[in-house]
C-alpha cells in the first residue's frame, strides 16, 4: 500500500453529520494518488517540472 496522503480526521470533519466506513479513507487516498500520477505525467508530457490545477 502507498503512503496515506489523506487525513483521516479531516475527511471525517468534511463528512459532518455522516458516518464514515473504516475503509473511506484507504478508497479516498487511492483516487488522490491516482489523480497525483496523472497530473505529474500530464506534467512531464508537456516538458514541465510543476504540476499545476490545469494538469488535474
Amino acid at each position: 500500500m502507498a503512503d496515506m496522503v489523506v487525513v483521516k480526521s479531516k475527511v471525517k470533519e468534511m463528512a459532518e453529520g455522516m458516518n464514515v466506513a473504516s475503509d473511506f479513507a484507504e478508497s479516498l487516498n487511492e483516487e488522490v494518488l491516482t489523480l497525483i500520477k496523472r497530473a505529474c505525467d500530464r506534467a512531464k508530457a508537456n516538458k514541465r517540472s510543476t504540476i499545476q490545477p490545469r494538469d488535474l
